[in-house]
């Protein structure tokens, strides 16, 4: 690892982290209902929203199963949505290449994959969608998906706050300033500064262009002269994409591509906004319970499992490959080459930035992607599959991930309890059989999806036929796809060919079950603990701020994570790993 590319990764954490409490401020404020500037400009804006959808905005706050069932409705909505748009895309404007209807199976799992805030993409963006179903489908529910689940966040907030309360808040209104007052503004600027940085944002069709030097086809029979060059309303996309954790790119190599990531400051810029909001939300947390103290910690515990799976990937990749070693190649790092293991990498970011947005993007729930995970070496590729299966909590997606992590508390502090025989209670608090019942849904599911999909994939022959690899990386394929589908990451590992009907209707389910069957838990979990009465600190009440907590709550995001999927990673990265040092291919 050279000293630049440490320059770099500390240069990012300390960006990333200086915004933190600006904008953690900035949305408890918004969701707390207090000034915040824009309500000025774009108050009028939400009311009449109000207005036209029916919304009684002051006086009409829900019971859980409320909240959860409005929650679904719109997404249930918006699912059917893209489905059409997908189905009736030939007839539709806004087509200048006249792409026709995607197939029925693929429209299923696409329409599934950014319903959830997934955006796993079994499709190609410039042959498989127009300008109209990418902005009016896609880039709709890249808004609309992150809201929900920034949603489902505050609302289990409330519950932690409230006191002998029966209801956590209103969807629609807290669906509503979302969108309005911090991802819009937010996207709006992110996306300007983009094309001012190249990103493309037109309408007009694709161009044809002559090459600089003619070359001939596979076949060699054909010489080509032209090529044609995609564009789009790039911008708009990759900046909401970003935001929200959603990833998926508008072109199908995603943030490689030089008109979704052409320089080194909008690299930057997309790395700093997958983990924006996902970190600061950390300080809304603790400004919306009345203790900065607890949303500090909870991003320390994230940290203390960033930075180390970070750093290894970066020393993974920069150790190159042995087997490359073993033909003579030079893969130390010199003025004429960057030195480790540039495959699959843009030559423009490096081995740095490339383990950096690996990292950061599963970490967060999101699917872009600056370089071939595919590509990495066993151990480097480990790092990401592995963030995702430690359920999408270090930082997570936009609400999702700090509901996922407040429910490890739950379960840290029921351990703690155990461990001092007394009733545990988490911020005033008591944690009983109910909440734990829902906690314990909230880390199950995932694994469970994760490996009996796996399972059923590698036992069945529409499965292991769409894996071009064999032994342990077409494992590892196979297991990363169904990861990433569970935990509404997106990301994928490559050389699985997924636009097929058997993985397009599972993967498809389980971005279903994996967003849904985890959000109705933590909502119910609110609707208890909103019910139950404030219990002051006592002499032992672990206090859930101070070092011991903080060490404790990271020992149970990564002992849970080990237990559920080490099996399944031996047999895969780690097997892959062992075999390539051994000398074996």
């Amino acid at each position: 690892m050279t000293a630049q590319g440490i320059l770099q990764i500390v240069l990012y954490l300390a960006v990333l982290l200086a915004l933190v409490k600006p904008l953690g401020w900035y949305m408890a404020r918004v969701y707390e209902g207090g000034p915040y500037g824009l309500d000025r400009v774009l108050g009028p804006l939400e009311r009449l929203i109000y207005r036209l959808a029916g919304v009684r905005a002051a006086d009409h706050e829900m019971r859980w199963t409320t909240y959860a069932w409005a929650m679904l409705l719109f997404n249930a909505l918006g699912f059917l949505v893209v489905f059409g748009l997908q189905l009736l895309q030939g007839a539709l404007p806004l087509n200048p290449q006249g792409i026709g209807a995607v197939k029925p199976d693929l429209a299923f799992n696409t329409a599934a994959s950014f319903a959830t805030n997934t955006n796993w993409q079994s499709y190609s963006g410039e042959t498989t969608l127009s300008y109209f179903v990418q902005m009016i489908g896609l880039t709709v529910q890249n808004f609309v998906s992150a809201a929900t689940g920034m949603a489902v966040l505050v609302a289990l907030i409330r519950g932690i706050v409230r006191r002998s309360a029966s209801t956590i808040g209103n969807f629609w209104v807290d669906l509503t300033r979302t969108t309005l007052y911090i991802l819009l503004p937010l996207a709006i600027v992110l996306a300007i500064v983009l094309v001012s940085q190249g990103v493309v944002q037109t309408f007009e069709p694709y161009r044809q262009v002559q090459l600089v030097q003619p070359t001939k086809d596979a076949g060699g029979q054909t010489v080509i002269t032209t090529q044609t060059i995609a564009v789009g309303p790039a911008a708009s996309q990759v900046a909401i994409k970003q935001l929200g954790t959603n990833g998926g790119g508008f072109f199908n190599v995603n943030s490689c591509h030089p008109f979704e990531n052409p320089t080194p400051l909008s690299g930057l810029l997309e790395m700093l906004a997958i983990l924006l909001i996902p970190a600061a939300l950390c300080y809304t947390f603790g400004k919306m319970v009345g203790d900065t103290r607890q949303g500090w910690a909870v991003l320390l515990v994230m940290l203390i499992i960033f930075v180390p799976m970070l750093s290894l990937c970066a020393w993974s990749e920069s150790q190159g490959n042995p087997a490359l070693a073993k033909l003579g190649a030079d893969q130390s790092a010199s003025d004429l080459q960057p030195g480790g293991n540039m495959e699959g990498k843009e030559v423009r970011f490096g081995i740095a930035n490339s383990a950096v947005w690996a990292t950061a993007t599963t970490a967060a729930s999101n699917g872009s992607a600056n370089s071939m995970h595919d590509s990495y070496t066993p151990l480097g590729g480990l790092v990401p599959l592995w963030m995702i299966q430690l359920g999408e909590v270090v930082f997570g997606g936009v609400g999702s991930g700090l509901y996922g992590m407040l429910m490890f508390a739950i379960i840290a502090v029921f351990v703690a309890g155990l461990m001092v025989g007394r009733t545990p209670e988490y911020l005033g608090k008591k944690i009983e059989a109910f909440e734990m019942k829902m906690a314990s849904l909230v880390i199950l599911i995932p694994p469970m999806l994760v490996l009996l999909g796996t399972a059923l994939a590698v036992t069945t022959e529409a499965g292991r036929s769409a894996v071009a690899n064999g032994g342990p990386h077409g494992f590892s394929e196979i297991l990363y796809a169904f990861s990433s589908t569970s935990n509404n990451n997106g990301s994928a590992f490559a050389g699985l060919s997924t636009d097929r009907p058997f993985y397009n209707i599972a993967l498809g389910l389980t971005m279903l079950l994996g967003r849904y069957g985890l959000a109705i838990p933590v909502l119910a979990a609110a609707g208890a603990l909103a019910a139950k009465k404030y219990i002051p600190p006592s002499p032992g009440t672990l206090p859930t701020h101070q070092p011991l907590f903080v060490i404790l709550l990271a020992i149970v995001v990564a002992i849970v994570g080990a237990l559920a999927f080490l099996p399944a990673l031996a047999l895969g990265p780690i097997v892959e790993h062992l075999m390539l040092w051994g000398g074996q291919l």
